[in-house]
């Protein structure tokens, strides 16, 4: 089938127990401190989509640039330069984030870091008084992501955001809305796929030692102490279970999330897995062929991802789809359309197709939506419940993978009824870092 391209689509504490790393701030930056009428941001992880966070609140006129926080010092020079550029203020740096949660000009701090910090770094910054805009998914654990909202509900001043920017798209939620009203008829499947289009296996990559611009055990944190891998690092540190848990938690995430919002759903009563490690099998640990199938009372939602193809089902890269008794609607970043199903006794539709509704919203709007919730209490678009949640069901997902067999789901004890499952659950913290009760 052709691939549905964009342009066709549109047409149709504590935390750290008694012991403090050392801590590195590197010299010869300047502050780029902000009058008091404007709100001072720090990220931590500048590489990839903290920066791009970054550069979306700078757009915004009462927003200031006060520190860059990053474990490569070659990338936490290049982004203060840019910053520098575009701002003509050039910000502090730091290689250890706790020193720049102490700054008192940061009222916000991005986490852009890997999955394996969000729920460390979240909290801290929460006792820091800061309010946070964390990337998702929101935690790499079903334990770390009920901690994160435990400790959110403790500083309700503080405002929270998941970079689950779907949320603040109008063309998703009006998808939703659809899918609700009642005119695809009864919906008992849902699809929702990522077929990332990467070509090629990931080459292996032999051990070595961590570049010296690398503080390579800041890095790891509480993930488990491994030699220092190319693999395993930027980029693809999402492919091994240390840090992340592959494309299901990287876009499944964001798609998975409305395969629920469109269902108004809940947690599933039993996930079951599929796929495997297949064209990457001993270079990378996640799968790169992947089926999850949640299994509710009225209907099937199903995960599907390949990380080698691009095609998946309808011919589209990713996607949502509800398959309804009257019709189908089919949901990606690039708009969303119905197709209706015809009569077998009078060849009649059952209801009419919808053309392709374009893609209105994104980043921009749900950093603009945050800020909002700063000055005026507005409700975050993707509040820490709603991060949560779906990065919970993304976890089943996996958890089932890696357990492979069904598992059953307790909602009223927010965990698996096999211990199989129950004890993937949790991470082990490689001190001194440790997880706070709440």
């Amino acid at each position: 089938m052709k691939e549905i391209t964009r342009r066709s689509f549109v047409k149709k504490s504590g935390v750290v127990a008694g012991t403090t790393l050392a801590a590195s701030m590197i010299p010869g930056s300047v502050s780029c401190s902000s009058p008091s009428d404007h709100i001072g941001v720090g990220l931590i992880g500048c590489k990839n989509m903290g920066f791009s966070d970054l550069k979306a609140f700078l757009d915004e006129e009462n927003v200031t640039c006060i520190a860059l926080c990053d474990i490569d010092k070659m990338i936490l020079n290049e982004r203060a330069a840019e910053i520098e550029k575009l701002k003509n203020k050039r910000p502090q740096l730091f290689t250890d984030f706790r020193k720049m949660l102490e700054l008192k000009e940061i009222d916000v701090v991005i986490i852009g870091t890997p999955d394996h910090w969000h729920a460390l770094m979240m909290i801290m910054a929460l006792e820091a008084g800061k309010h946070v805009y964390v990337e998702k998914p929101m935690g790499h654990s079903i334990e770390e992501c009920l901690t994160m909202v435990k400790a959110a509900s403790k500083y309700p001043k503080q405002v929270v955001q998941v970079g689950m920017w779907q949320r603040s798209c109008k063309h998703w939620l009006d998808a939703s809305d659809y899918v609700r009203s009642g005119k695809l008829g009864d919906v008992n499947l849902v699809k929702a796929w990522i077929y990332k289009g990467m070509g090629e296996p990931v080459p292996a990559q032999p051990d070595s030692v961590a570049p010296d611009y690398v503080d390579y055990n800041m890095w790891l944190g509480p993930a488990p102490l491994r030699h220092f891998n190319k693999n395993r690092f930027h980029y693809d540190f999402r492919w091994f279970w240390d840090y992340a848990g592959g494309a299901m938690t990287d876009w499944g995430v964001h798609l998975l999330d409305f395969a629920l919002h469109g269902m108004n759903a809940g947690y599933p009563d039993s996930v079951a897995p599929g796929g495997g490690c297949y064209l990457n099998k001993g270079v990378i640990e996640t799968p790169d062929i992947q089926q999850a199938i949640y299994s509710y009372p009225n209907h099937t939602m199903i995960w599907e991802c390949g990380l080698i193809p691009r095609m998946g089902p309808y011919g589209m890269h990713h996607g949502v789809s509800f398959t309804g008794t009257r019709g189908t609607l089919i949901v990606s970043r690039n708009g969303w359309l119905v197709t209706a199903e015809v009569s077998n006794k009078d060849k009649k539709k059952y209801i009419e197709d919808v053309p392709n509704q374009p893609a209105i919203g994104g980043l921009k709007e749900h950093v603009q939506n945050f800020l909002r919730g700063i000055s005026e209490g507005e409700k975050p678009n993707a509040s820490v419940e709603v991060g949560a949640q779906t990065a919970i069901i993304s976890e089943m997902g996996n958890i089932a993978y890696r357990a492979g067999k069904l598992l059953h789901w307790d909602s009223s004890k927010m965990n698996f009824t096999e211990e199989e499952g129950k004890k993937l659950t949790k991470l082990t913290y490689r001190d001194p870092w440790k997880l706070p009760v709440f």
